[in-house]
């Protein structure tokens, strides 16, 4: 019941702030995650405020700790200071609280940890995400015997009118790219993320999936999520990896099962033709979708 009522607050809060730009990229201004798109992202979200119940009473308490040390116990207003050495029960007190609130803590985040690293058996889509400085390399396993593969780099300002990218509110400076990667909504998708072998350490990471998971040249790591609503998201390479480390975005586009499967067959031969289509029938239809019917899906 506490998780439903905080899904439906973060709702509350988007409808009230709507606007007509996408939610899932970074806003001005944004002090909290971005609004979630999967269990897992709905898991972390509801942790965030679950932990401030505990964070917001400690810091104050602290807080009025010091200030009462620094004034009742400075030098003028207390010129000959105590000499007791030791208290048993502010001992017991100091020793048994924050047991039992790492307690609290422990218990949910085991929780959520185990739903994050818990693969599932059968996956509807598994995607190959391999990374190298400085763009991601994408491969969809089990779609044919030649897979489909392609490399999505940084969008260039210039080429924005020959992608038909040029809504700045949908594809934003920094984050958009030539090739999204598309997948379909309300299916399991498992994500093989690795780098290339003479490469560095880079990192996956869609902040509103609640994934994030390295990808280490000559090792295959792996994660999954399940994207509720469609729509376009972004996120970024996490981890530093050279002078491009800014350049280098992820955009997954979520879209229905029949326009997945439509793009993927057309894209197994026209890839440049498949993303036309896609992105034609996508923004046509949702370039005015804001904020508050994007959550409520």
């Amino acid at each position: 019941m506490i998780k439903k009522a905080f899904a439906a607050l973060t709702a509350l809060v988007c409808l009230l702030f709507a606007s007509g730009t996408y939610a899932d990229q970074p806003m001005p201004w944004q002090a909290t995650l971005q609004p979630a798109a999967t269990p897992i992202m709905r898991e972390i979200r509801w942790f965030e405020q679950y932990t401030l119940w505990f964070i917001v009473p400690i810091t104050l308490f602290v807080l009025v700790l010091l200030i009462v040390v620094c004034f009742k116990f400075r030098a003028s207003a207390n010129p000959v200071p105590s000499k007791t050495s030791h208290n048993t029960l502010i001992e017991v007190i100091w020793t048994v609280g924050p047991v039992l609130v790492l307690l609290f803590l422990a218990v949910p985040s085991f929780s959520l940890l185990t739903a994050q690293l818990t693969l599932p058996d059968n996956p509807d889509v598994t995607i190959k995400a391999t990374a190298t400085q400085w763009q991601w390399n994408y491969e969809y396993e089990g779609s044919g015997e030649a897979p489909v593969a392609f490399d999505s780099y940084l969008l260039k300002e210039p080429d924005r009118a020959a992608a038909g990218k040029t809504d700045l509110s949908v594809y934003p400076r920094l984050l958009a790219v030539d090739n999204e990667l598309v997948l379909p909504v309300d299916k399991t998708v498992r994500v093989l993320v690795t780098a290339a072998p003479t490469d560095v350490i880079h990192a996956f990471a869609m902040p509103s999936f609640g994934i994030k998971i390295d990808a280490v040249p000559g090792r295959l790591n792996e994660t999954w999520f399940r994207a509720e609503r469609e729509g376009l998201f972004y996120g970024q390479c996490s981890e530093l990896c050279g002078k491009d480390h800014a350049f280098m975005p992820i955009a997954i586009r979520v879209v229905s099962e029949d326009k997945y499967k439509q793009w993927l067959t057309t894209a197994a031969s026209d890839l440049p033709g498949a993303y036309k289509t896609l992105i034609a029938a996508a923004d046509g239809s949702a370039k005015t979708v804001d904020v508050a019917e994007n959550v409520a899906k």
